[in-house]
């Protein structure tokens, strides 16, 4: 498996923002979205640590950290990811959360013990329409759908999707803002002009704490 990074920090954003996680970042993607800020890690020239199911299992139980984020690139994309993930879900002690891109099937890999946080790419990600909606139907209460927007037609897009796959009676269902594009408060103002309840507006707190462009945070 291709490992980029590997390291400790504090979750930045999702359900359990500003938690202790260790985060396992893996090479490769089969998006190229607009505002993406790992695209470093997507490059084929960018080094990278071959490591077993069993390395990172071991690496991650060194830690003693409880939270465990399974990011990229894209994860779902690597070979092995299913024994990966089945070596954490054995152990009781670990929380798994997978970010995935909305664009790789996760039915085989959906469990009760593993948390998605799903993207769905927005039109000016210009990714849109890589997009599985057939993933809406695997996710459960644990999960959650990320929306980055980016202008007021990404967020009618969002409302949009919202409503027509009832995700707030499946899921967690966040916003979060393409900086330079859209300021925060355009969002809240959205959520208020249109009742949007049960709907949380999130930024991504790592980079409050440390400068945007700093690694291994």
């Amino acid at each position: 498996m291709q490992v980029v990074e590997k390291f400790v920090s504090i979750n930045g954003e999702g359900l359990r923002a500003g938690e202790l996680a260790v985060f396992i970042r893996f090479k490769g993607c089969n998006l190229s979205c607009s505002y993406c800020d790992t695209t470093w890690a997507n490059e084929k020239e960018c080094p990278y640590e071959e490591m077993s199911p069993l390395d990172i299992f071991n690496y991650i139980k060194s830690t003693k950290v409880r939270n465990v984020t399974l990011t990229g690139g894209e994860p779902l994309l690597q070979k092995d990811i299913d024994k990966l993930i089945d070596l954490i879900e054995e152990d009781d002690y670990i929380r798994i959360e997978i970010e995935t891109n909305g664009a790789v099937d996760i039915r085989r890999f959906s469990s009760d013990k593993v948390t998605f946080t799903m993207d769905y790419k927005l039109p000016q990600s210009g990714m849109e329409e890589k997009m599985l909606l057939e993933n809406f139907s695997f996710l459960k209460e644990k999960d959650t759908v990320k929306f980055v927007a980016s202008s007021k037609e990404d967020l009618d897009k969002a409302y949009d999707i919202i409503k027509k796959y009832s995700l707030i009676e499946k899921c967690h269902v966040y916003f979060s803002p393409v900086f330079g594009n859209i300021e925060p408060d355009e969002i809240v103002d959205y959520m208020i002009s249109n009742n949007m309840n049960d709907i949380r507006l999130q930024i991504q707190m790592h980079k409050v704490i440390w400068d945007p462009e700093k690694r291994g945070v």
